[in-house]
């Protein structure tokens, strides 16, 4: 029986930033999320501010920012 090739029909792409501490990937992330949740690029797409995305008590016990989303 022959596979069927699998057709994306909705585009997505994974971003990942790496940088120095105090770098700016925190700001370049919430800012990257500002500008598709304003040009609705996807349901799930919504914003948070800089300030608001290193409040897990995991990235504050290890002083990391951990933050993942999807988009569609």
């Amino acid at each position: 029986m022959p596979k069927t090739a699998y057709v994306r029909t909705k585009p997505h792409l994974n971003i990942g930033t790496m940088g120095h501490v105090d770098h700016g990937k925190t700001t370049l992330t919430a800012a990257i999320t500002k500008v598709l949740a304003e040009r609705g690029s996807g349901s799930s797409t919504r914003y948070v501010p800089f300030d608001r995305i290193d409040r897990a008590p995991e990235e504050a016990a290890r002083g990391i920012t951990i933050n993942i989303a999807h988009v569609e």
